[in-house]
């Protein structure tokens, strides 16, 4: 496709400008650690919400949440549970708070805060940069594959060529390209570039997002939408089987459902939903998410910074999503078949922008995704290097480094892990695949340790590290293994069996071990304030300090978590009943969000306001 010289200028300039900010502000994010990986905590946290909203708009997840709307309707609104997308509200809600107040730079540098600096703590801290370096290979690789989708659909020169040996195509090349700009810019500015050219992007994407759903809502009518999806499409409660049969109207999609495996769809949803409880109470993985909390000014920004990120991302974001995946079935399935028979579904959003928006803003909303990659990239790659030299050579290696050769050796590291995790995404099958495997395999080995550190005193850091330890392996060796017996089977599906073996692991590494030191215990405990089983620790506090104020916020924290799981969902799904003509359920969703809304201004907001 030819675009125009107004698209193509306005895509140039945001280009431009990024990288114009990258190295303006380069002089600032280069004064020391704290400076280039946390903004000096002097972020203001709406501006890191709008940036942490915009870091979660990646062009890989907006393909392939594009597709499973196509696909599945609005049952599509509980599969992003498989993140789990409500993740979010658990961070809203108290784990925010708990992560601000250990006041340190990094997830491994807050391991060391919670098992002290011994051999069980050093073990632990060695292996969450593990886990955070393999982590950020592994989502290299999954935008690496998305962004080259993309590119090649409106970028048409042919640009394959070989590397080294490597042969590689003009989508893999034009990958490269794009990863090599957002590479500099992020190297050069930091934690400040990252959060102003989100910023910026967010304002991009919203513009462009609502320009979408105007353009689907005046193209579609609710009769030609019906015309198109089989019986049970436009309904969002989940049946124990699919019940989705395509046949009349596009029988490929039979095929696609059959080999995403998501056929027995009630299973799939406790599957999620087990995954779910374990994963989000885990807290943040070590990565963008938890560098946006440490960088925030006090604990209640870091928790008001969490909530603005729901509240800002999904009914824009899925305003885009609903309309182009309407648009893509009422009028992209002659473009589709000439596919053949390798239909690739991830191409139904930059065939429908290719198709439906208009010059001028095709631009602006190129230059949004691109921002989006961008910046959910940057994100990443800022996140990861602070493990590397904050956490193995600053600690181990080099304590006296000054802040010149640490910040140097950032840029390095930045470079190296983006050249694995690009050759990691070289060789993917697809989105749908990468996306199983982070979010099931390699997070489900992630969780069982991370619950028990935040509820358990007796668990220590020989527990953390062998739970850790033991889910990383399980998550490479269980889903090939499972798949010698049963041909086919999906990551979720293994998720209960790796965090088995992760669960055993801690807790066997725990019992037979001695615990960590009790001042250490209560420095922790006294600072984060978590409820869980700590009365043995509680009870010590206590004695040397009578007029501390245990956490006694459970049963609040619990219903908000609830009450947050549903806001969050009746903004996921009041767009896609607007744009899909059920306007009924549309204006209940609208209900159910202000309702929501008002229960956690009184029971969570005005409870947060003055935390320390």
């Amino acid at each position: 496709m030819n675009l125009s010289f107004i698209d193509i200028g306005i895509v140039l300039a945001y280009v431009a400008l990024t990288l114009f900010i990258g190295f303006w502000l380069s002089k600032r994010a280069s004064k020391d650690l704290q400076a280039y990986f946390l903004g000096g905590n002097n972020i203001k946290w709406y501006y890191l919400g709008l940036s942490n909203a915009s870091g979660m708009f990646d062009i890989s997840g907006t393909m392939w949440t594009v597709t499973i709307v196509f696909v599945y309707g609005l049952k599509s609104a509980w599969i992003p549970w498989l993140w789990p997308v409500w993740n979010q509200i658990f961070v809203m809600v108290f784990l925010a708070i708990w992560m601000r107040r250990s006041n340190t730079m990094t997830g491994a540098q807050w391991i060391t805060f919670r098992f002290g600096d011994g051999r069980g703590g050093r073990l632990s801290h060695i292996i969450v940069v593990v886990f955070a370096i393999v982590s950020v290979i592994g989502f290299i690789g999954y935008f690496v594959e998305g962004i080259g989708k993309f590119a090649t659909t409106f970028f048409t020169w042919d640009l394959s060529t070989t590397i080294l040996g490597l042969q590689l195509t003009s989508e893999q090349v034009y990958a490269l390209i794009i990863i090599g700009i957002t590479t500099l810019y992020t190297m050069k500015g930091g934690m400040y570039s990252v959060v102003s050219t989100e910023v910026l992007q967010f304002l991009i994407m919203t513009v462009a997002c609502i320009s979408i759903g105007i353009i689907a809502y005046n193209k579609v009518t609710p009769e030609q939408l019906t015309a198109v999806i089989p019986e049970g499409w436009t309904n969002l409660w989940p049946d124990w089987k699919l019940n989705l049969d395509w046949s009349e109207t596009f029988p490929e999609l039979n095929d696609k459902i059959g080999g995403d495996g998501y056929e027995m769809f009630g299973l799939l949803l406790m599957m999620m939903i087990l995954k779910g409880i374990f994963a989000s109470l885990a807290g943040p993985v070590p990565s963008y998410d938890m560098q946006r909390i440490l960088s925030t000014r006090t604990p209640a920004e870091a928790a008001k910074m969490s909530g603005l990120t729901s509240l800002a991302l999904f009914i824009p974001r899925y305003l885009m999503i609903g309309g182009f995946a309407i648009l893509g079935l009422v009028y992209l399935k002659p473009e589709l078949m000439k596919m053949g028979a390798d239909i690739d579904f991830e191409m139904v959003l930059p065939l429908a922008i290719r198709q439906f928006v208009p010059v001028g803003i095709k631009g602006l909303l190129l230059a949004g995704l691109l921002a989006a990659f961008m910046g959910t990239f940057s994100a990443f790659i800022n996140a990861a290097p602070a493990y590397l030299v904050n956490d193995l050579y600053k600690k181990y290696l080099n304590p006296n480094a000054s802040n010149k050769k640490l910040v140097r050796y950032s840029y390095m590291s930045s470079l190296v892990l983006v050249l694995i995790g690009v050759m990691f995404g070289l060789f993917a099958r697809n989105l749908n695949s990468l996306t199983l495997w982070i979010t099931s395999s390699l997070y489900g080995g992630y969780a069982a340790a991370n619950v028990l550190k935040w509820i358990w005193w007796r668990f220590n850091g020989m527990g953390y590290f062998y739970g850790m330890l033991g889910g990383l392996v399980a998550s490479i060796v269980v889903p090939p293994t499972v798949r010698i017996f049963v041909p086919g089977a999906i990551d979720i599906y293994m998720y209960p069996i790796i965090l088995a073996i992760s669960m055993g692991a801690s807790i066997l590494g725990t019992l037979l071990t001695k615990s960590e030191n009790m001042e250490t215990l209560k420095k922790f405990y006294k600072q984060t304030r978590p409820w869980g089983f700590w009365e043995p620790v509680k009870r010590e506090v206590i004695k040397d300090d009578p007029l501390f104020v245990p956490n006694k916020d459970f049963k609040r924290d619990a219903f908000n978590v609830v009450v947050g799981i549903t806001w969050q969902m009746s903004m996921v799904v009041l767009p896609l009943y607007f744009l899909s003509g059920e306007y009924t359920s549309a204006w209940v969703s609208l209900g159910v969000f202000i309702g929501t809304t008002v229960l956690l201004k009184f029971f969570w907001y005005d409870h947060i306001k003055n935390i320390e």
